[in-house]
């Protein structure tokens, strides 16, 4: 299996694995006006999600993996940041088991 990453880090697996970005997968957002120092905001179209590809495993952000589902989107994983066998350094993530779909 072949994972490109769309995130705008490199994600680096706990068996040392590295995939450098190749991108950012985004979604686009809407804002309201701000009422009482709040707004509300709706998501709306994937962005730099390339087309399936055979073979291929987009990695994303949780975000984009959650309007890529919505969309239908079968081949995009998001890094398992919240995986018990996560491992951070100083609070801040340094690699990670695998990924979740």
């Amino acid at each position: 299996m072949n994972f490109v990453n769309l995130t705008p880090h490199a994600i680096t697996l706990n068996n040392g694995e590295t995939f450098a970005s190749q991108g950012v997968a985004r979604v686009s957002a809407t804002f309201t006006s701000f009422e009482d120092n709040v707004c509300k905001q709706t998501f709306g179209d994937l962005v730099g999600l390339p087309e399936p590809c055979e073979n291929t495993r987009y990695v994303v952000s949780a975000l984009v993996l959650s309007a890529a589902k919505e969309a239908g989107r079968t081949d995009c994983v998001a890094p398992a940041t919240g995986h018990p066998d996560c491992v951070r350094k100083d609070g801040f993530i340094v690699s990670v088991p695998g990924f979740v779909c």
